[in-house]
């Protein structure tokens, strides 16, 4: 379908390129010639670098974010090629309107035809709805950014895609067709609000331009509740709720609420992280609503991008000077898109959080937030931390419809976690040690103070267990975790008042094997409490946590 711009500029409001900070233009020039290496010139695509061992196929997400950092910088065939993956990625957008995925574009250019009988249409799987937030954010991005390179014609067809992109992102209904879009789910009900709303300004179309400015005010409602995002404390997706707000104040126009309200978010955000946040550990502290791994050393979160754009290459991945040597490394692929809005975003972070992020400081302290994400939440989270130089330790109480909380993965929600500095002085090299709660029950009561957390199951019963993933021991340490005793750089002891069953049921969950596989990529031991048969008390285990002398 072909739609016409209304009395609207095509042209970009820049002449050039963003201007990167010295340590910016370090991280951008890194990750974007690790992608030159993945680059298929014959395609036009990026191999898909998560599933390295998929035997060739492509990836779509990934390519536009490399677009963006073409353009960027903006060498050689860089514009040529990023103009060719623009028009591929638009030419392969879904165009049939009855199909939910309409306006949602191709996971990788080799799949199967979604919704044929080969390729039944699965959301999150055969299709992703969200991939029009990520993609349709880059592609206005471009548009914004790079007019100047791209030209009249590549612009309009990028407006005319993210037009057709928010008709389809229209058809999302939290709770119909299994999908999840709530304003509570934070970083796609970001992006969809601006895209809407950018892409009906465009068309001078005032169905879809409200349409963008109610879905913002339905997500600014809920953040104004608690001052925070529904999804709350997550190393990955803040970074993508952050590029999503800063959109919001960068591109909107001064009359529209995400103009107004996006700059006072963004600050929101960043103040709850350098509260949470561990410089000495380099970690967000915990309980986490989302997470892709237990210690942000060991894999990339997006918020470590953030961080090294803002306080340098030494404030992150410390433990490896290879990001491609983590785990998740494929969201690495995201830092053009940090790098483009960080001239504007970086100037948004308050002072005081900056220096969080280099440094942990002198003094303790306890941090209390709530979060809210309805309908999952039965009642307002209550999250607690406390954080000393060397050791974090946080709780969530909550009451959910289901366990998992609102991304129903229980992989990914971490209600309870301790972390612990290991010294390198005791062993082969410095690291992070960690000890996370699974979740197995809807609700759970956690209280936590200085080297302690309690941890009690409200609608608990005998058959409740308290199952955690405990980091293995690094080189130089324990082999075998057998149990709290055996787990290296921390004393643990169970306290007062617990009423578990004191020697837990150990596993291992490893690459190679053992009883369990691993998550995200991570191997860990499983420590399991149950609770003695018959009783008829709440489970209860109580906790403390000190560094070994």
């Amino acid at each position: 379908m072909r739609v016409s711009i209304a009395s609207v500029s095509l042209m970009a409001v820049g002449a050039q390129a963003a201007k990167l900070s010295p340590t910016v233009q370090g991280m951008f020039d890194g990750h974007m010639g690790n992608m030159d290496q993945i680059f298929d010139s014959t395609a036009g695509y990026l191999y898909n670098f998560y599933y390295p061992l998929a035997a060739g196929p492509h990836e779509t997400r990934s390519t536009v974010w490399y677009a963006a950092g073409l353009l960027q910088r903006n060498k050689g065939n860089d514009v040529k090629n990023a103009v060719r993956i623009i028009n591929s990625v638009i030419d392969g957008q879904f165009k049939n309107k009855e199909d939910q995925w309409y306006g949602d574009y191709q996971k990788y250019p080799e799949e199967p035809t979604v919704g044929t009988a080969a390729y039944e249409p699965s959301i999150y799987d055969t299709w992703d709805p969200n991939w029009r937030g990520f993609i349709g954010s880059a592609l206005m991005i471009i548009y914004e950014e790079f007019g100047h390179l791209i030209g009249k014609n590549v612009q309009h067809t990028i407006a005319e895609s993210l037009y057709n992109n928010s008709i389809g992102d229209s058809y999302r209904v939290g709770g119909v067709d299994n999908d999840n879009l709530y304003p509570a789910y934070s970083n796609p009900s970001l992006m969809r609000a601006v895209v809407s709303g950018w892409a009906g300004r465009k068309f001078n179309d005032k169905n879809m331009t409200a349409a963008g400015e109610m879905y913002a005010q339905e997500i600014i409602s809920l953040f104004n509740i608690n001052d925070t995002l529904s999804e709350f404390n997550v190393p990955t997706y803040y970074g993508v709720s952050l590029s999503a707000l800063t959109l919001w104040a960068k591109y909107m126009p001064a009359s529209s609420v995400m103009a107004k309200n996006g700059p006072r978010m963004i600050e929101d955000i960043w103040t709850a992280f350098g509260d949470f946040y561990n410089a000495r550990l380099q970690n967000l502290a915990g309980p986490w609503d989302r997470t892709y791994g237990w210690d942000m050393n060991k894999y990339v979160a997006i918020m470590s991008l953030y961080i090294w754009s803002i306080a340098g290459r030494d404030h992150v991945f410390s433990s490896s000077e290879k990001p491609w040597l983590l785990a998740h490394a494929d969201d690495g692929e995201f830092v053009p898109i940090v790098s483009i809005l960080s001239s504007f975003h970086n100037t948004l972070v308050p002072a005081s959080v900056v220096a969080r992020l280099k440094s942990f400081g002198r003094s303790e302290r306890i941090v209390h937030r709530h979060a809210y994400s309805p309908p999952f939440d039965h009642q307002v989270r209550n999250i607690t931390s406390w954080l000393s130089e060397k050791i974090t330790i946080g709780g969530d109480s909550y009451n959910q419809t289901v366990v998992g909380g609102a991304s129903k993965d229980s992989n990914s929600f971490s209600p309870a976690i301790a972390h612990w500095y290991r010294d390198a002085t005791k062993l082969q090299n410095s690291s992070v040690g960690y000890f996370s709660l699974h979740p197995s029950e809807k609700s759970l009561k956690a209280s936590v103070g200085p080297h302690w957390l309690n941890l009690t199951y409200p609608a608990g019963n005998a058959s409740s267990v308290f199952t955690f993933a405990v980091s293995s021991n690094p080189l130089g340490g324990t082999r075998d975790v057998t149990g709290l005793a055996s787990i290296n750089g921390v004393s643990i002891s169970i306290g007062e008042g617990s009423n578990v069953d004191p020697t837990p049921k150990v596993s291992f969950c490893g690459l190679m094997g053992g009883d369990c596989s691993p998550i995200h990529n991570f191997e860990f031991w499983n420590l399991t409490f149950t609770m003695p048969a018959k009783t008829t008390a709440l489970p209860q285990l109580n906790l403390r946590f000190d560094i070994k002398a």
